[in-house]
């Protein structure tokens, strides 16, 4: 099992080895590897059923894998099919913020009571500096006048927003996007992925899960395209979408 690197900056923040993953007789994952390096933004696309959420949910202990090592900042979440202990997984999965498709706003709290409420209850910093930090992140997404809203109130892409500026509050080192706009109607889709372009701009490491081939090709530095459960083709977008090498990437490009 290997040690904690994470001080090495030559090497990946995300490593993903023979990664495997079954649903009874169903196997969703199928050897699936790859790196993401620090402040790279990677897209995931590819058809319905591929294993793209699969594989996201799995980063984070969402789902538990058959096989294979997710080595997240130099330490083993899983070590060929093998989990840290309990604490350990905490810590690690500690360092990813998630966006879901469809948001997972508590209803009964306001926009600031859903940003607030993960680090007042691990209560490392004062209730202030907790406060000015929400605000400063609602202002990052345009939202800082819906504060003491109730999620009820707001649009598709204002939740979405809110759940980015969810995400952000326990400041992470990578952001993970389950489809983020597949909820959205499509003239709420634009605000949601310039908040996440933004993002991309200033470095943040993120894997984003996507439909929207227009944001992959222009935001992505590499591009990964899953199918039947297995990485089939992956590289700059200039490259996947350009020049594909693989039959099935270009039928389904074509198709999107």
């Amino acid at each position: 099992m290997p040690g904690n690197n994470q001080a090495d900056p030559a090497r990946p923040i995300i490593e993903v080895q023979q990664l495997r993953k079954s649903f009874g007789s169903l196997e969703v994952l199928k050897q699936v590897t790859f790196n993401v390096n620090p402040g790279e933004a990677v897209a995931v696309i590819g058809p319905s059923g591929s294993g793209k959420s699969t594989m996201l949910r799995s980063l984070v202990h969402l789902e538990e894998v058959n096989g294979g090592s997710i080595i997240i900042q130099g330490k083993p979440l899983v070590w060929d099919g093998k989990y840290a202990g309990g604490a350990e997984v905490k810590q690690i999965t500690a360092a990813m913020g998630m966006v879901f498709q469809h948001f997972n706003l508590f209803p009964h709290l306001t926009v600031r009571g859903n940003l607030e409420l993960a680090p007042r209850t691990l209560k490392r910093e004062s209730v202030k500096a907790i406060t000015a930090r929400s605000m400063d992140l609602l202002r990052k997404v345009g939202l800082e006048d819906k504060a003491e809203v109730y999620p009820s109130l707001l649009s598709g892409g204002q939740k979405q927003r809110v759940a980015i500026a969810r995400a952000l509050m326990l400041n992470p080192d990578i952001l993970l996007f389950d489809e983020p706009t597949s909820a959205l109607d499509p003239e709420l889709t634009g605000e949601v992925l310039r908040v996440i372009r933004q993002l991309a701009e200033e470095n943040m490491t993120m894997i984003v899960v996507t439909h929207e081939m227009n944001f992959a090709r222009d935001v992505a530095d590499r591009v990964i395209f899953m199918d039947n459960g297995e990485i089939a083709e992956s590289g700059t977008p200039e490259q996947l979408f350009g020049n594909p090498q693989l039959a099935r990437t270009r039928a389904f490009l074509q198709r999107e």
